[in-house]
């Protein structure tokens, strides 16, 4: 049937998703606390689609109870994280009541007879929605004086997403949205765990990581769209099995896509760690550095009796306010006719470069560099402003060091 095998990919690509976070964040702080119970909250919830991923494909009554097991165990998880966000313990009888529900749920759920299997389902959702309510008002009513900024900014997201969440839940349960063609439990963590990834990274980092997602999602709703309309017999309860199934396949290839790219990256240094480890000390030391870089491979120093063609002093005044130029941004504010912008427009035009870093106006001292396309990303451009920054500061070098 299209609903099952709709409803096991979703939570098949939920548990790899969950997975894949798991492991980030792991990597990110791999002795943190808070990191470690996110962890094992996120392998509970994995599990849990894991298990339901197989037995619905399976259609394995036996899987399908077990995955129970787990299910009830997330509100005792949630709790968990709460405290570990709070830092502080949460009131001892919320977590008996999450230590004994879940421990009673999982064994009736696991051993119980089948004729009481809609009750079971009854209550372990209303078990799991008031464990994600509570957990999300302990968050919201909390003492905010007690923690530092960034943990309540943290806080407010994770409670935020812990409610919206909660619809998405809801429709696991037959018993409470009998109607849905597809249910997106599982697509709702993938969206709450993006958005804790993203809740991690630095204010310019989480705009970016915020547009990157809403891309995703539309483009995959999209392309769901799309693959619906290639059967004769479209409704609205396949398009949205579809679209379902596009964005929770989407949202899981870009966590483990950018799983992977952060485990190349730390393995190879970049510009500015290439730097920091470097034992070179004069500018020049640096520039011959930096030329190791691919971004950096065409960099050349460019002082003024080598810019006596371009006339250094129309140059000066030009560059006084500059510190890298764009071939891209030409003419840079100015008249595409005045002089300087001429003589720079010629420079780079001869040295086949795209960007400029002004070391120094007077006497005129440049770097002329080619960036790629390929690397020509907001990321280089903060790499150049800062190597410009590091490079002012180096000495350069003596006199007679020069002439050793």
């Amino acid at each position: 049937m299209p609903g099952v095998v709709a409803d096991s990919v979703v939570n098949l690509c939920g548990a790899i998703g969950l997975a894949v976070a798991a492991a980030t964040l792991h990597r990110r702080d791999p002795r943190g606390p808070l990191t470690a119970r996110l962890v094992a909250l996120l392998a509970v919830v994995a599990a849990l689609f894991l298990l339901r991923g197989i037995a619905w494909w399976t259609d394995s009554a036996t899987l399908d109870r077990i995955s129970l097991i787990p299910a009830a165990l997330i509100p005792l998880g949630a709790v968990i994280v709460t405290e570990g966000l709070l830092r502080r313990h949460v009131h001892r009888r919320l977590k008996v009541a999450a230590v004994v529900g879940g421990l009673v749920l999982a064994l009736a759920g696991a051993l119980g007879p089948v004729e009481l299997e809609n009750h079971h389902t009854m209550v372990l959702s209303a078990f799991q929605l008031a464990g994600f309510a509570v957990c999300a008002v302990l968050l919201l009513r909390r003492d905010r004086p007690s923690l530092l900024a960034w943990e309540n900014r943290a806080i407010d997201r994770v409670a935020f997403g812990a409610l919206i969440v909660i619809p998405f839940i809801i429709t696991d349960f037959r018993v409470l949205a009998p109607d849905m063609p597809v249910r997106l439990g599982a697509l709702g963590a993938l969206l709450a765990v993006t958005a804790i990834l993203i809740a991690g990274a630095s204010a310019e980092a989480q705009r970016q990581g915020v547009w990157l997602t809403l891309l995703r999602i539309s483009g995959a709703a999209l392309l769901g769209a799309a693959a619906a309309a290639l059967s004769p017999d479209v409704d609205a309860a396949q398009l949205m099995r579809f679209c379902a199934v596009a964005i929770a396949g989407v949202l899981t290839i870009g966590l483990m896509g950018d799983a992977l790219r952060a485990v190349l990256e730390a393995r190879e240094p970049g510009v500015l760690d290439s730097i920091g480890a470097s034992t070179a000390i004069t500018r020049d030391e640096l520039i011959a550095e930096l030329t190791r870089q691919p971004v950096f491979e065409s960099a050349r120093r460019c002082r003024e009796p080598a810019l006596a063609g371009y006339d250094p002093p129309v140059l000066r005044d030009f560059l006084a306010s500059r510190r890298v130029l764009r071939r891209a941004d030409a003419p840079w504010g100015r008249a595409a006719t005045d002089p300087a912008v001429e003589r720079m427009v010629a420079l780079m035009d001869a040295r086949h470069a795209t960007h400029v870093i002004v070391l120094s106006h007077q006497p005129v001292d440049l770097i002329v560099l080619a960036v790629s396309v390929i690397a020509a990303d907001p990321a280089t451009e903060t790499a150049l402003a800062l190597v410009r920054r590091l490079l002012l500061q180096a000495p350069e070098a003596s006199a007679d060091h020069a002439h050793m």
